[in-house]
């Protein structure tokens, strides 16, 4: 294996460094470096601009919009995007909605669905978790009862991220009660404007909006709105959570993690302690092996085939990755990580300690919910020990 680059893939490389530092918006940098929470047009506003260039969608084949980038070009994208700490954008057009339809979806529904993805123009929400139905999603109670050109759609979804930003959601829905727990299963896309649909915030731990539930009482879905067969939804959702559980990985973003991390310890006089340089070496060897992983299966997708069970191993050791850079943050700031960022801005408590302290402990306590969801990380080991290790 050559791990040296190539002088294109240097100079592309180049490219993206010169791109960030001309088009990331100057207004969400300062949000970012002010630890505030960003809104719709925070998001959108870099999701444009990658969009102008033609890198938002890096992994899409050409002929649905894809830039036909290589899969060491699609890891150099993702890596400066994430060393140049810009803001990472809501996967569930680009990275998830958007592959199921143009691998499952009518010439209509990909003329229809695909550009304004890849534009920016509409925000998607993903409906599949349910109160009783969560990493055993096919227990799923949501009903969608045929009405002639409609379907007729009852039910809640919770957890559904940035739902309060949406324009279209897609929800898996229930068709056939009397089939079999996977069987049985339609994947609707709905307009989030449709009478019936209701968005209820869940305020996080941290104090963000960023989760909520979606009530759907007798939301009338047009059956043109259906992505593949009735009753074959769980096909398009195994589909779409391999990508999910790819992108949840986030290997360039703990890559860029480590290094704030490693200044951090610096900072405060961590560099010559040896069990917390054990332990961010023990961390750095692992997000190196995941490294490598990623890069297989980028390989995969750009021949033409999807992602295998080694999604379920990315999901597993990103999410491990990811909370152990934030318990290590935390033990880095000490104290620092005590005070209440809610108080601090209410004016009841002055700042404490340096402006990069404030976020560790918010960010800690919303992280770890990543080993939960997209499939819990013991689902995970099932699905490895079933698929690869036929036990």
């Amino acid at each position: 294996m050559n791990l040296d680059f190539s002088p294109e893939e240097i100079a592309f490389r180049d490219e993206v460094r010169a791109f960030v530092a001309e088009a990331y918006p100057p207004e969400v940098r300062a949000k970012q470096k002010a630890g505030e929470h960003l809104g719709r047009e925070d998001y959108l506003s870099w999701h444009r601009a990658l969009a102008t260039k033609g890198w938002i969608a890096p992994g899409w084949p050409v002929e649905y919009g894809g830039p036909g980038l290589t899969p060491t070009q699609q890891h150099l994208l993702a890596n400066e995007l994430a060393a140049a700490d810009t803001v990472r954008l809501p996967p569930f057009g680009i990275s998830m909605v958007g592959p199921v339809i143009y691998a499952f979806g009518t010439p209509d529904q990909k003329a229809r669905f695909l550009p304004p993805t890849l534009a920016g123009d509409i925000w998607w929400c993903q409906g599949y978790s349910e109160p009783g139905a969560g990493s055993d999603l096919a227990s799923l109670k949501t009903r969608a009862v045929r009405d002639g050109d409609y379907y007729v759609v009852n039910g809640q979804k919770t957890w559904t991220t940035l739902a309060q930003y949406a324009d279209w959601g897609f929800f898996l829905v229930r068709t056939d009660p009397d089939a079999k727990a996977q069987e049985g299963i339609s994947f609707l896309l709905i307009d989030m404007k449709s009478p019936g649909v209701t968005v209820r915030p869940i305020i996080t731990l941290d104090g963000a909006h960023e989760v909520n539930e979606v009530w759907l009482e007798d939301v009338r879905v047009p059956v043109g709105n259906r992505i593949h067969e009735e009753n074959k939804g769980w096909t398009c959702a195994k589909f779409l959570l391999a990508h999910e559980r790819t992108n949840i990985a986030g290997v360039a973003a703990s890559k860029n993690g480590l290094r704030k991390l490693r200044a951090v310890a610096e900072a405060e006089g961590l560099g010559d302690d040896p069990l917390y340089q054990r332990k961010l070496a023990d961390l750095e060897i692992d997000l190196l092996a995941l490294e490598f992983t990623e890069l297989r299966t980028l390989a995969r997708e750009s021949a033409g085939k999807g992602p295998g069970p080694e999604s379920s191993l990315l999901k597993i050791k990103g999410t491990e990755v990811q909370q152990r850079l934030t318990e290590l943050m935390v033990e880095a700031v000490g104290a620092y990580a005590l005070p209440d960022r809610r108080a601090i801005r209410s004016g009841n408590l002055g700042p404490v300690g340096p402006d990069w302290a404030g976020r560790a402990a918010p960010t800690y306590f919303n992280m770890r919910k990543t080993s939960i969801f997209g499939g819990s990380n013991e689902i995970q080991r099932n699905i490895i020990a079933k698929m690869v290790l036929g036990l």
